[in-house]
This record gives C-alpha cells, structure tokens and sequence, in this order.
C-alpha cells in the first residue's frame, strides 16, 4: 500500500449486493497461466501454473488438434472473517495449444499437485525419431 491509498468506509449490504450482482453479470476474466514446456524423442511435456485450482475446478479437453486447459481458482475465506480488500476473487485461467499430429493425444497424462498442472503427451510411435543403419559398399 502506498500514501495515495485510501480505504473506502464500508459499503451498506444492498451497495455490495447490487455491487457483486454487476459483477457476476460479466464473463471472467481470463489469465493465461505460466507454461513450460520441455520437448524429447519420447514427446512433450507441459507443466502450466495455477494455482489455488482444485481438481474438481479444472478441465483438461483435447479436440481434433486443439489442447484446451480451462481452470478456476479456489480461494477460501476463513469462517467467521470477511473479506475486507479482495484484487482476485475467482481467478479464471485459460489456455489453448495446437498439437501437432505427431503426438498421441490419446495417451495424455495428467497430474495436478501443489498448483501446477503436468501433462505428459507421448509422441506416436511412427513419429518417434530413430536411428538409422548406413550400409558401406
């Protein structure tokens, strides 16, 4: 917080209803969660950050050859306090990558632990790099 900050004075209930009602109107806002994405002769794997998302608020869809992860953030407020300053209240995140044929969308893994989602993407075995035997004479 800086000096120009100010804390406004509390709102009445029927200000912060019609308030949160304005918002809930809107469609999220959507954040493009952080992504690193390391690539080897077996295929790739995307590690992607979002955190606060829980399982059960996370959707991992591939299309044809689109990779869609779609997630909303869960952040608890203790009982019995009230949120007094709140800038993220459900933090939306999305992304969206094109696979290319060369992976096998149809052996994806994917883990969730501690905030960050690891998708692992196999390539398809005919798509695997491999060695070939020169012949002299």
């Amino acid at each position: 917080m800086n000096d120009s900050t100010e804390l406004i004075s509390r709102e009445s209930h029927a200000d912060v209803a019609s308030h949160e009602a304005a918002h809930a109107a809107k469609p999220p806002f959507r954040i493009a969660p952080a992504v690193d994405i390391v690539e080897d002769s077996h295929g790739i794997t995307l590690f992607a950050d979002l955190p606060g998302v829980p399982r059960e608020k996370l959707d991992v869809r591939v299309q044809d050859s689109s990779l869609n992860i779609e997630a909303e953030a869960v952040i608890p407020t203790p009982s019995g306090l009230r949120l007094q300053h709140g800038e993220v209240r459900h933090p939306h995140f999305w992304r969206a990558f094109t696979l290319s044929p060369d992976f096998d969308v149809s052996r994806i893994d994917a883990q969730l632990r501690d905030g960050v989602l690891k998708l692992t993407i196999p390539r398809r075995e005919n798509a695997k790099p491999r060695r070939i035997q020169v012949n002299v004479g």
